[in-house]
């Protein structure tokens, strides 16, 4: 997954083959020198890849599978609380197992089934052009690695609850998938690092923390904000929550590192599917703030 504000924890391969991650002195790893092994194994596998071939698998600990079954339940409450219908619809489509941590592949065997997407391993930060292109293909770059189990209510990374319990269901409702295919289309005819860089901003504020809403609330579609169970809990209260304007959201900066202060929210689905899609057409002619709205 790509994150354009911090290169939280760096993949560094030498010339001798060696890879490592380079953890924050503030990341929960970063003493954890067990799970620095572990998540450098995760990103070897990641970067030894070849494209077309079977996702590898990863030997996942006894910890890790109990710490997605307590974050799992979790998750699945707050979303029949929180969610949008489509996330919900794409979540009750991708059916991800609750017992175990799944495999990348196995969850992208099943979305290419209801959808036409797939998972490639990303071993860690993804460049933006990179990222955002490969969409147009149906493909979803997905780190394989999940959060530390010291902190399991919010990562600041994109882990395996990110990846595929937010952005997976997501890309499991054919109306989500549909967005983020025109994302890529976008992403591909932005000819300047401004305008895609406009276009990841918007993205950041619609599909990883979006709103809309629903029967008369806020409800979140966002794969980030839905993958948070901390967030999930005090976002309706905590965020500044503004209507949905292309331009301020393409000059407001954000931090991954912490809940976000200020969401933007749709009057509906169809809302937000009608902005972006005015977004994007605006992306597509070199002028990505022509959608804003007050």
């Amino acid at each position: 997954m790509f994150k354009e504000a911090t290169l939280y924890s760096p993949v560094i391969r030498t010339e001798n083959g060696h890879v490592s991650v380079l953890f924050a002195e503030e990341h929960p790893g970063r003493h954890d020198e067990a799970y620095q092994r572990h998540r450098a194994r995760i990103a070897k596998l990641a970067l030894d890849h070849v494209p077309g071939q079977p996702v590898p698998d990863v030997r996942y600990t006894d910890e890790e599978h109990e710490l997605w079954r307590l974050v799992g339940a979790e998750l699945r409450e707050k979303h029949q609380r929180y969610a949008c219908r489509e996330f919900l619809d794409g979540a009750r489509r991708l059916d991800l197992p609750t017992d175990r941590l799944p495999q990348l592949g196995e969850a992208s065997a099943r979305l290419t089934e209801l959808t036409g997407f797939r998972f490639r391993p990303a071993a860690g930060i993804v460049e933006m052009r990179d990222f955002y292109g490969s969409l147009a293909d149906g493909l979803f770059q997905a780190t394989q690695y999940i959060r530390h189990c010291s902190m399991p209510r919010f990562s600041p990374e994109p882990d395996m609850i990110h990846e595929v319990v937010g952005h997976g269901s997501a890309l499991a409702n054919d109306r989500l998938a549909g967005i983020y295919l025109r994302v890529g289309e976008a992403a591909r005819r932005a000819e300047s690092r401004e305008v895609l860089s406009a276009l990841s901003r918007v993205f950041w504020f619609a599909l990883e923390y979006g709103l809309v809403r629903e029967d008369g609330e806020i409800r979140a579609c966002g794969a980030s904000l839905l993958s948070s169970v901390g967030e999930l809990e005090q976002f309706r209260e905590a965020a500044d929550i503004r209507p949905l304007d292309a331009a301020r959201m393409s000059a407001l900066t954000y931090r991954v590192e912490d809940y976000q202060p200020v969401l933007f929210c749709a009057d509906s689905f169809d809302d937000l599917e009608a902005f972006l899609d005015g977004f994007l057409d605006d992306v597509r002619r070199g002028a990505p703030t022509g959608a804003a709205r007050g």
